[in-house]
């Protein structure tokens, strides 16, 4: 099976929105880890689901440098 890498983009009404290379795609929400939050890199293989939670820390360290380089001024 095919190990999909994606990251929680939000959750609406029992699904959990997760971008894949730029596109979304709707996965039961019964599938991820209780803990699973927006923002949290995730791992898809069938329907087996673990978050990244070292990935999903640099991810947020690139976006809060990008953030700060853009309100630097």
């Amino acid at each position: 099976m095919k190990k999909i890498k994606g990251i929680i983009d939000r959750f609406e009404e029992g699904f959990a929105v997760v971008e894949i290379e730029g596109t979304t795609k709707d996965y039961p929400k019964s599938l991820f880890p209780k803990e699973t939050q927006v923002g949290d890199v995730v791992y898809i293989i069938g329907d087996n689901v673990t978050v990244d939670k070292n990935e999903t820390k640099k991810l947020a360290k690139e976006i809060e440098d990008l953030m700060n380089e853009i309100w630097e001024d």
